[in-house]
């Protein structure tokens, strides 16, 4: 079962002018290592909250914590970017 890992500050906003506010969820998997992704929910409720795909895999959810606290908004702006497929 996922878990969520950090909140954000930083907001995006789409062309379309939806803003989106960022979370990093992580997940453990057997063996114990987590692996952690990115969501973006929208500011309106009618559009769908993106994902990235696996962003990073660490040892523990400890690593995955610091990991997600690093995160600086370049990172945000690509991981946007590939939640929208792009």
């Amino acid at each position: 079962m996922s878990e969520l890992i950090q909140r954000y500050t930083p907001r995006l906003t789409d062309d379309g002018g939806t803003t989106y506010s960022i979370f990093a969820y992580g997940e453990g998997l057997p063996g114990g290592t987590w692996e952690g992704w990115l969501e973006f929910h929208p500011s309106d409720a009618s559009q769908p909250i993106l994902r990235t795909g696996r962003e990073t895999t660490q040892p523990d959810r400890r690593a995955l914590e610091y990991w997600a606290s690093g995160l600086e908004p370049l990172y945000f702006d690509g991981a946007f970017d590939r939640a929208r497929g792009g």
